[in-house]
């Protein structure tokens, strides 16, 4: 009887173990918890869409839920084509989706006000259904990687369509996104297909996701101190060897887009940093080919 209790204790906890390793489901990842792996598969990576809402009978399209009664974004649908895509350069962000906490941690900030369909697919920049806050590491390489995938095909060809799906993840009535799920299907062909969850997390930052608070860990602190003391010990060099002062010394953040360049301060400082370039002073910037935004 013992040996049989056994045999049968450990026939359920092999199967608890593969249950966790399994792709998630769509309906339970509200409640799937962050385990270190910053992407899954969600339905054996299918997307879900019908053949009906694969169509491309009236054309490209793009539809975003209108906010909740938090103001949270909700679900942004898409069949996207090359004629969506933007023909100008992007203008800075002033949209504060709802957890906008920023603050600066080793490396840069810890959020980007994030796009659910990227920037340059669709040409939607500062719309507030569009946005959410999101960190650096589910911008970039988290949701980018999927988009830039997305877009070299629709760019390839005019007669190329794909249905494009992504959804902020909340819990309850929490503030900051869990994570995000990004669906995507090309029509007459699987060139691209996927279903994935990426969390919302960033490495050394433990997230408060009620109000998008944040607490940096001891190691990411022993990180960021490492670069306060290197800038430091460059300022004083510099200083020493007495160069030329520029009219701003701090971090010049640039647009390689519009080649526009903000200084602290400005509305558009705060950019995605997909389409961020770093300079430290406005000449080094000028001579780059940017110019100053004027507000």
């Amino acid at each position: 009887m013992k040996k049989a209790m056994q045999k049968l204790t450990a026939l359920l906890l092999a199967s608890a173990s593969f249950l966790v390793a399994s792709p998630a489901k769509a309906s339970s990842l509200a409640d799937r918890n962050y385990q270190g792996q910053k992407v899954i598969t969600v339905n054996q990576d299918r997307p879900t869409f019908s053949k009906k809402a694969l169509s491309t009978k009236k054309g490209a399209w793009q539809s975003y839920h209108k906010l909740d009664s938090l103001n949270r974004a909700g679900e942004a649908d898409a069949l996207l084509n090359k004629r969506l895509m933007p023909a100008k350069a992007r203008e800075p962000l002033y949209w504060n989706p709802t957890a906008w906490h920023n603050k600066k941690i080793a490396g840069g900030w810890l959020y980007n006000r994030s796009h659910l369909i990227g920037y340059q697919l669709t040409g939607q920049n500062n719309n507030p259904k569009n946005l959410i806050t999101g960190t650096r590491q589910l911008n970039d390489p988290g949701m980018l990687k999927y988009e830039n995938q997305v877009a070299s095909y629709i760019k390839s060809s005019s007669r190329h369509y794909i249905r494009y799906r992504v959804k902020p993840i909340f819990r309850g009535r929490e503030l900051l996104a869990r994570g995000v799920e990004m669906e995507a299907q090309s029509t007459g062909s699987n060139a691209i297909r996927f279903h994935v969850y990426i969390f919302n997390v960033q490495d050394g930052v433990k997230l408060n996701y009620s109000n998008g608070t944040s607490v940096v860990t001891g190691a990411a602190k022993k990180s960021a101190k490492k670069t306060v003391v290197k800038k430091a010990a460059a300022k004083k060099s510099t200083s020493s060897k007495k160069k030329i002062k520029t009219s701003t010394t701090g971090r010049i953040v640039g647009n390689r887009r519009s080649k526009i360049y903000h200084v602290p301060g400005q509305a558009g400082y705060h950019m995605n940093s997909a389409n961020a370039v770093y300079f430290r002073t406005e000449t080094e910037a000028k001579r780059a080919g940017y110019r100053r935004a004027l507000r």
